[in-house]
């Protein structure tokens, strides 16, 4: 099976529906939006391996990050997907 990438038009409009869902104060950081969508989480069937991979790159690129609120973003993201991989290997 193969997919395409979605286009330009698609992630624009992906990012308008986020931004309906989960609005945010104009000049948000990454960090500020990505903890906004965390609370906005709902359950969804994910591969062990996906949550996996999320917590390696998430556990290496954290502490790099000069801005705090994206290291504690970062910490907390990569524990909620630890502990979600933990309860589908459990």
């Amino acid at each position: 099976m193969t997919t395409t990438p979605p286009s330009s038009r698609d992630r624009a409009a992906l990012g308008r529906g986020v931004a309906t869902l989960i609005p945010q104060p104009a000049g948000s950081s990454p960090a500020e939006r990505a903890a906004a969508a965390l609370a906005a989480l709902q359950t969804v069937p994910v591969h062990v391996g996906v949550l996996e991979a999320a917590v390696l790159l998430l556990e290496d690129l954290g502490p790099a990050s000069g801005d705090e609120t994206a290291r504690t973003a970062a910490s907390t993201t990569a524990a909620l997907l630890r502990a979600a991989a933990d309860q589908q290997t459990g």
